[in-house]
């Protein structure tokens, strides 16, 4: 298996390949912000709100965009179908991932995630840029369905049948405190599975073995039918990417539970489990 995955050092040794930085944080600052004080030279910078999402509404706060806006903004940032593309943060890739998802489910090949984000590559001793790119138009054609995905109605049945992650804090899966969405608690029968285990104090993921062994605990392993969600779909791009590197596959609840408390006739459960 190719993970998914670059250390700093093979990404500077990477010729060719778009470099995407998407940094964002919920409640700000713009990660605009921080990519104009410095990046890795030739990066361009890929709004989560506004090239990775669609506008917020019953789809949750950030749902999937469609194929022509992610097409139109992938172009836009330089992104071409036959070169690699790598998206980093500097929050343990639990923003990137969703560039690295969303890039996937509409049909590219070749997406990985530096791994321990713009930290690790500074850690490195690799240079930094002010220098804005001008990026040349790509030719990236948006085609959906290259990920798997659950509906509302699915994520709630497949607990049932499989292991539904919830990738937030366990605070807010408990239902202890909701910081943005108007009720707190999860999806009945999730199990709650906090991105913050996926990664070791550095910031960088746990090994393959490690995260084989973390979602065993959790009940996921070889054959077993797996989901995540999150708060709006973001963190939960980054627990499927911790399955992947650990070779298990999983579906994500793109919508996630900003979409499943916009309909009021839905289930809420609430403690710790």
């Amino acid at each position: 298996m190719t993970s998914p995955l670059i250390t700093p050092a093979d990404l500077a040794a990477l010729d060719g390949a778009t470099v995407l930085d998407v940094r964002w944080r919920l409640g700000g600052p713009p990660g605009l912000e921080s990519y104009r004080e410095g990046h890795i030279g030739g990066a361009v910078y890929c709004d989560l709100d506004t090239d990775l999402a669609a506008r917020p509404g019953r789809g949750g706060r950030h749902p999937l965009p469609g194929a022509a806006a992610f097409q139109g903004a992938m172009r836009r940032l330089g992104v071409r179908g036959g070169r690699p593309v790598v998206v980093y943060d500097d929050a343990a890739g639990t923003v990137a991932a969703r560039a690295w998802w969303t890039l996937r489910y509409f049909g590219h090949h070749d997406v990985r995630v530096l791994d321990g984000g713009l930290p690790a590559w500074i850690a490195a001793g690799l240079p930094i840029a002010k220098e804005v790119p001008e990026p040349v138009e790509g030719d990236f054609t948006a085609r959906p369905g290259g990920m798997p995905v659950l509906t509302a109605d699915e994520a709630a049945a497949l607990p049932g049948r499989g292991v539904l992650l919830d990738a937030r804090a366990g605070e807010r899966y408990r239902g202890e405190v909701e910081p943005v969405d108007p009720a707190a608690g999860h999806v009945p029968g999730a199990v709650s599975a906090p991105t913050t285990g996926n990664v070791g104090p550095d910031g960088r993921f746990l090994d393959p073995r490690e995260l084989r062994a973390r979602f065993a605990g959790l009940g996921v392993g070889e054959g077993v039918e797996a989901g995540a969600y999150c708060g709006s779909g973001v963190t939960a791009a980054h627990e499927v990417l911790a399955l992947e590197v650990a070779g298990l596959p999983a579906a994500l609840y793109a919508g996630s539970w900003s979409d499943w408390v916009s309909d009021p006739s839905r289930p809420v459960a609430t403690g710790p489990s």
